[in-house]
């Protein structure tokens, strides 16, 4: 039954759709668009009474009305840009910012120079002189140029060797503890006198000459040694020499050509002390 009632809704639908479809009117037209730049006809209502000849001629234009749209305008120029209008001197002067002064250079610290090192002390044996009296003599002619000066004999100035003793001590053992303090110091060149006068003494070296063995003196000396010097071969004459210190900025020749003394010898500056 009830796909009985679906067809005849369906035929009924149909049948109103084609009904509906056949008694339509027809669609009016579209007018045609407007020709551009061509006047139009425009037909006044068939109820107005008929314009007479006069009112014909004297309104020909009333019956037609241009519809053609007018021409658009042109667009404006544009206006030349105006330059802007001259400043016043007093709104362009333009005041200087105040321009700060460099600051003062700090003055330059001054440095000291450094100190320049002393330079070693020289010293000088001047001689030899036949007597002590020559030997002060120079002394005085030498003046300025010498400081702390002495005067030194030299005994058997003739002599040929020159030997360095330390005095007898009172037993073998004693010499050989003076042997190990001498080793200990750091010296060499030593032996013990085993027998004779000297027998017990320490022998510390044989010179040529007498400028070697006061070497040797002066740096046993320095190690607490007290040593004395024999010297052997000579006709026992004296010879004196004037040992000094040389002063500043004179030299060991300048100083020898003032004295008048024949002959220098650098010293070692511990024995002017």
């Amino acid at each position: 039954m009830l796909t009985r009632a679906l067809i005849v809704v369906l035929a009924i639908l149909n049948l109103g759709v084609a009904l509906w479809w056949m008694l339509r009117g027809e669609p009016a037209p579209a007018p045609p668009p407007p020709t551009t730049g061509v006047a139009q006809l425009q037909l006044l209502p068939a109820t107005a009474s008929a314009p007479t000849g006069a009112s014909i001629a004297s309104t020909p234009a009333a019956a037609l009305d241009d519809v053609t749209p007018a021409p658009a305008p042109p667009p404006p120029a544009a206006a030349p840009a105006q330059a802007p209008a001259a400043e016043s001197p007093a709104a362009t002067a333009v005041v200087p910012a105040p321009v700060a002064a460099p600051p003062a250079p700090a003055p330059a610290v001054a440095q000291a120079p450094a100190p320049v090192p002393a330079a070693p002390a020289q010293c000088v044996s001047l001689g030899p002189f036949t007597d002590r009296a020559a030997a002060q003599a120079a002394q005085a002619k030498a003046g300025g140029t010498l400081r702390g000066a002495r005067l030194r004999e030299v005994a058997d100035a003739g002599a040929t060797r020159y030997r360095v003793v330390l005095p007898a001590a009172a037993s073998r053992e004693d010499a050989q503890a003076t042997v190990k303090r001498i080793v200990a110091a750091g010296l060499s060149d030593y032996y013990i006198i085993a027998n004779g006068e000297e027998a017990n003494a320490i022998a510390l070296g044989q010179y040529r000459n007498r400028e070697g063995a006061e070497r040797r003196m002066a740096a046993l000396s320095a190690a607490g040694f007290n040593a004395r010097l024999i010297a052997s071969g000579g006709d026992g004459s004296a010879q004196w020499w004037l040992d000094a210190t040389l002063a500043p900025p004179a030299d060991a020749s300048a100083a020898r050509q003032r004295s008048g003394a024949a002959q220098q010898r650098s010293l070692d500056c511990a024995r002017v002390r």
